[in-house]
């Protein structure tokens, strides 16, 4: 009777290895998974946002910028720290970006989710481009920025910008 547990429990033993080598190699080698928004809409107005926001920043359309950014904005930088002050942003974008540097989003690398109650959080990559030096590299960088709907009113509270070197 003890031999055939014992055997019962090799054979349990061996199949559960088995499963876990296969689950494990499996998830190497399953291709990342496709990203599909919660929210049609959502995604679509904050992809729009996104569009506004940074047609204006290209243009350097300050007042459109200025719209769509909240008065208590905190902007984390990895390289240059936490910013708070809208109108110091205000300012270094007038006299360091404008005219100065151009953002393009990496097509199919943003993801929306609705913050129940408050808006919704952005997520993606994008790259910066230099117009004095047109043939350096620009490397994506990921950011995440959090939108505040207040009655149709979207404004960026909370942005992070991250980069790779």
């Amino acid at each position: 009777m003890k031999l055939k547990h014992l055997f019962l429990l090799a054979i349990v033993i061996c199949a559960t290895s088995c499963i876990s080598i296969r689950t494990k190699s499996k998830r190497v080698d399953d291709p990342k998974e496709v990203y599909v928004p919660v929210n049609q809409q959502l995604y679509t107005t904050i992809m729009n946002l996104d569009k506004q926001f940074f047609d204006a920043y290209n243009s350097c359309d300050l007042e459109t910028q200025d719209k769509l950014i909240s008065e208590d904005l905190e902007f984390y930088h990895d390289k240059g720290g936490l910013a708070t002050s809208k109108a110091q942003i205000m300012e270094a974008m007038k006299n360091n970006i404008c005219g100065k540097v151009t953002r393009t989003l990496i097509e199919g690398s943003v993801e929306v989710y609705p913050i129940e109650g408050y808006g919704a959080v952005q997520i993606g990559e994008h790259k910066f481009f230099n117009n004095q030096e047109p043939t350096a590299i620009s490397i994506p960088s990921k950011f995440v920025t959090i939108w505040k709907n207040d009655n149709g009113n979207w404004q960026m509270t909370r942005i992070i910008s991250t980069h790779k070197s």
